[in-house]
């Protein structure tokens, strides 16, 4: 009883509730069935909320930790080791409440097999919620192989023309990776004996220390990073992303952007620089070189696109460059930046994606050349349109500007990058991302009327399509008018992680 009501525990779990009334309920009982997941996803970020009250932010260590004793085989004793910290907090919130979010946008959008749709999603929020809160190297790697199953499912079933050609993709991609995580795990269980230690992270740098050479160090810094960067995903392995998003569903879209991208990012935060102090300092230069060439390579591409969703799935591969840009500035105000901007990708981009799955229904296509003159016809929709892709461009007073302003002040002034010109060149993105958001914005809801604004009887957001996006638009004010509550809870954690580094 203890273990099941430990908080981390039942918030990682609690969706299993759901996925078990489910799977006894009539398949035909679709509004019922779809109830039942948004009341369990609502509980679970319920749950999230008893977590952070409880959530001590002053401190910089792992807190409410549950650690129980898991596989002993043959001399190994690999533990069940859930905590949560600084670095975790914001991701945990966010994936709880992006998840009941992209459960109501599908109340008319998801019309067949209610029940399976409904039942990945659940597990998927498990695997998610595991990613974030494992403290076991062996326990992170079975949650991050997990949450791939209900996604290729959501992809392949729920998706669009292409949807299996997607799913195969995203799955491969992402297994390819893993696998190279997965034997530099072994190796460092091994060669450190950290297998018979229940605080597996928290002791494995003292660990090895003294017994694997900065060589070894490297090559597994480069095999945790492969999984992390397909993930994010960093170019140059970032062309299954545009094809998921674009076949995913909606909501899946939503989860995509907002959650499981920020996986890679979060692992290159907790393991990558946690574990290998010397090698992220030594790669840091070429990371910040990748992270720019994929800012600018994904604002370019999007301008380029025109279909709107591939637009903003391409947007997505610049947003996390400035990420990844912030994360190996290796100082507190790139590190806390990037942390934030993972929080502000998941509410503009999702909020976009929402949208864009919004008018789809009425309308069956997302090329931009069909539409014109949306705002007259639908001006609440355009508003919240307006107020996302302001947000996603990095307005001032929105949240975008505060996370992409803090990266670039953290990489000027970074000794790890060694270069400002990184952080010169990254700049030009956020005005080539005003080029393409406008340019969009202008095509699809000002001029005049177009093809599809002529032949459609368009309607504007319901209430519960109000209900789905106003809580995205509150935070992206909250964020950039008032964003000192986030960088509080940041500080600690992000000053002990930096204070191991070489630096």
């Amino acid at each position: 009883m203890e273990f099941i009501l430990q908080p981390l525990t039942l918030l990682t779990f609690f969706p299993l509730v759901g996925v078990l009334v489910i799977l006894f309920m009539n398949s035909e009982m679709k509004t019922a069935i779809r109830w039942v997941a948004l009341v369990t996803s609502l509980i679970t970020f319920g749950i999230s909320l008893w977590v952070l009250s409880i959530f001590t932010v002053s401190s910089p260590d792992l807190q409410l930790e549950a650690k129980y004793p898991w596989i002993a085989v043959a001399g190994w004793n690999i533990y069940y080791y859930l905590a949560v910290d600084g670095l975790s907090i914001l991701l945990v919130l966010l994936t709880a409440f992006l998840t009941p979010i992209s459960l109501l946008s599908t109340w008319t959008a998801v019309e067949d097999r209610v029940k399976d749709f409904m039942i990945f999603f659940l597990l998927l929020e498990v695997g998610m919620m595991g990613v974030f809160l494992a403290q076991d190297l062996f326990l992170f790697y079975i949650f991050w192989e997990f949450t791939l199953i209900p996604m290729y499912f959501l992809i392949g079933i729920w998706g669009g023309p292409r949807r299996m050609y997607a799913a195969v993709k995203f799955f491969l991609y992402t297994m390819a990776g893993s696998i190279l995580m997965l034997v530099a795990i072994l190796f460092l269980g091994i060669q450190t004996d950290t297998f018979n230690v229940p605080t597996m992270l928290a002791r494995l740098p003292d660990l090895y220390a003294t017994s694997i050479t900065p060589q070894t160090q490297m090559l597994l810094f480069i095999a945790f990073a492969a999984a992390f960067a397909i993930k994010v995903p960093m170019w140059p392995l970032h062309s299954w992303l545009p094809d998921a998003h674009v076949e995913a569903p909606t909501a899946g879209s939503v989860i995509l952007a907002g959650v499981l991208l920020k996986m890679g990012t979060y692992g290159f935060l907790r393991f990558n620089i946690a574990l290998f102090p010397d090698a992220t300092v030594a790669a840091a230069p070429w990371i910040a070189l990748l992270a720019t060439i994929g800012i600018i390579y994904g604002a370019a591409v999007s301008y380029a696109q025109t279909d709107v969703k591939k637009l903003v799935a391409y947007s997505s591969v610049s947003h996390l460059g400035f990420v990844m840009l912030g994360l190996f500035a290796l100082n507190p105000q790139g590190v806390a930046g990037a942390i934030l901007q993972m929080i502000n990708h998941g509410l503009s981009t999702g909020a976009l994606f929402l949208l864009i799955g919004m008018i789809y229904e009425q309308t069956h296509t997302r090329e931009i050349k069909v539409y014109g003159g949306l705002w007259k016809i639908t001006p609440i929709f355009g508003t919240i349109m307006l107020i996302a892709s302001l947000s996603s461009m990095g307005l001032p007073g929105l949240n975008g500007f505060v996370g992409e302003f803090t990266i670039l002040l953290g990489a000027f002034g970074s000794k790890a990058i060694g270069n400002p010109w990184f952080a010169g060149i990254s700049a030009i993105g956020v005005i080539m991302a005003a080029v393409y958001i406008l340019y969009m914005f202008q095509k699809v809801f000002l001029g005049p009327a177009g093809e599809i604004t002529h032949h459609h009887d368009l309607k504007d957001l319901n209430w519960r399509e109000l209900i789905t996006v106003i809580p995205l638009v509150i935070f992206m004010f909250w964020i950039g008018l008032y964003p000192a509550p986030f960088f509080n809870i940041l500080a600690p954690a992000v000053e002990k992680l930096l204070s191991a580094l070489p630096l």
